[in-house]
Formats: C-alpha cells, structure tokens, sequence
C-alpha cells in the first residue's frame, strides 16, 4: 500500500512543455536579450546581396566572437525564408547550414579558405602595389639564400641581402614620413642615421621614449650584425639565421609604427566614452550613401537618420 499522499502526484495535464512547433525565425529577436541592431543589419544585408534578392532575411544572431592569431572571427546564425547560414567575418563569407551542421568545422574551414585565397591573391599579383614590395622581395631572397647555403660566401649572400632590405626599408618609410626642411638628411646608406631620423618623427615626445630607444637600439645592433655577416669568411649558419631574424623584426616594427596612427585611434564615444566604436555604411543616406559610427557598448551611433523618420517623428510631436 503507498502511503505517499495524493497531492505530491503530477498529473500530466499539469507539466509545462516545450511547443510542438519552433517559434517563427523572424520573431526570435524579439527574445534576444542583447541586440546589436547595425552590426546585424550589416550581416542581413550582406546575406540578401549573396542571395541576389532570392532570399529575405528573417532573423540575424551573434553566435560567438572566436579569436585565431589574434584575428577576432565573428560568427552569425542567420535565417532566411528559404535556407539557414553560418555567416563568418574577416573576411565575410556565407555557409549553408545543411551543408556545414558543424560551427567547430565550419570556422576551420572558412580560416583555412580564407588563407589559401589571401595566399593566391598575393601570388597572383591581385593586390595593389606596396611601397615595401623590394623590401618583401629582399627578406624572401634573403630567406632562400639560407635554405641553400652551405659555404662561408653562400652566408656572405644572405648578408648581403639583408643589408639590402634595411636600406630599401628605410627608403620605403622615409617617402612616406613628412620630415621638415630644418632636419639634416643621412646619406641614403646610412641606415642608422636615417633610423634615428625616423623614430624621432614616428616616435616623438617624452611619451615614447622608450619606444623611440628601443627601435634605436635594435636598428643599431642589427647593422652591424649584417655588415659583418656581409664580409666575414667565417660566416655560418646560426649567425644568419639571427641576423634574418633580427631584420624581420625590424620590418614588422616599421609596419606597425606607420600604422599605429589607425590602431591606436583614441576617438571614444561621446555617451560613454569607449573606444569600441565600429564603422558602417549605408547606402540609404543622402544623397549617395555615408559611413557612420556606432558604439557596442551602448549603443550610440552617428546616423544621421531618415527623412522619413523625422517626418513621422514631427508628426508625432504634433500630435
């Protein structure tokens, strides 16, 4: 006999379950807690544009922000009224989601898509010309030469190629540095004084000096590294292989200084005064479509609005 009481029995009318049916793709924003309303517009109107006007975009939704190499990878789940997508940034491309069901597969293989494309575009010779392409071109003959190299004279060349590279390097920033009429100018070979030259137009004020001493400091200990690997008969393997090194890291630092500008951008928000602002652009501002701003944090952005909206928003105020 069961001498538990009868009302701690469920009866079935009484449990809560889950609708038979899904809710309706275009009505799933409506319970999304956090919306980021020109990020998925961006991401709506990139999918409609690959759809040709064959499908229209019912709900849009950040999955997860994934970072490989420092590269951050947003991923969308988007619904349409034909299909389902796995939208991948950086760059954008789409997937069908009966085709790739997988988000850890997918994102692996749009990063390894994405490389080989960027690597066949630059072997194809798609890309826009570089004021650094000789330097590229030194530091990769450079690279060859050691792959082979076997006597002293053989690292003699990887020397030399190598002191070639920081001379077209400082050549190639200089073009692109405005320096005063005032500032005495080294003799292009000098790679040092131009280097001093340089950091001090890149790097100047109080407030970068020790960055200013450091790039000074490994230009001026690079140098001679490679001028001695240049003409010493007993030049090996491991000093060249220092002094390749020492030369990529020089590169990639000039690379980063003369960028730094877009990297280090301080524009803050003017609601909350943070720095994660992002750019957009919409063909629908007059009168031939505008870049704005917009914070992720919260929420602000630049547009400047619609006609439309202004009007109905006057006859609001009217009312």
């Amino acid at each position: 006999m069961n001498d538990k009481p009868e009302h701690n029995k469920l009866d079935s009318d009484d449990c809560i379950l889950p609708p038979e049916h899904p809710l309706p793709a275009d009505q799933l924003g409506r319970y999304s807690p956090e919306r980021d309303f020109h990020a998925e517009r961006d991401i709506a109107d990139y999918v409609e544009g690959q759809a040709r006007g064959e499908e229209t975009v019912l709900n849009v939704e950040r999955v997860k922000t994934e970072y490989v190499l420092g590269d951050a990878y947003e991923i969308w789940d988007v619904h349409t009224d034909k299909d389902r997508w796995w939208v991948i940034t950086h760059p954008t491309n789409l997937y069908s989601q009966r085709h790739f069901p997988s988000l850890d597969y997918t994102l692996s293989f749009h990063i390894g898509l994405m490389m080989r494309v960027m690597s066949r575009s630059e072997k194809d010779g798609d890309d826009e010309a570089s004021p650094f392409d000789e330097v590229a071109r030194r530091q990769v003959q450079a690279a060859k030469l050691l792959e082979r190299a076997i006597e002293a004279v053989d690292f003699q060349s990887v020397g030399m190629q190598l002191r070639e590279c920081l001379i077209s390097l400082v050549s190639a920033v200089r073009r692109r540095v405005e320096l005063e009429g005032e500032v005495e100018r080294p003799k292009d070979a000098d790679v040092v004084g131009w280097n001093r030259v340089l950091t001090s137009k890149l790097c100047p004020g109080e407030r970068n000096d020790e960055l200013r001493n450091y790039m000074r400091a490994v230009v001026e200990k690079a140098w001679p590294l490679v001028n001695w690997l240049t003409h010493h008969r007993n030049a090996n393997k491991t000093s060249s292989l220092i002094a390749l090194d020492a030369v990529d890291a020089i590169v990639k630092h000039y690379m980063r200084l003369l960028s730094r500008e877009r990297h280090d951008r301080t524009d803050q928000c003017p609601r909350c005064a943070s720095r994660n602002l992002r750019t957009f652009f919409d063909i629908a501002i007059a009168p031939e479509g505008a870049y704005f701003e917009s914070c992720a944090e919260c929420g602000w952005d630049s547009h400047p609005g619609y006609p439309d909206d202004e009007e109905d928003h006057g006859n609001g105020e009217a009312q």
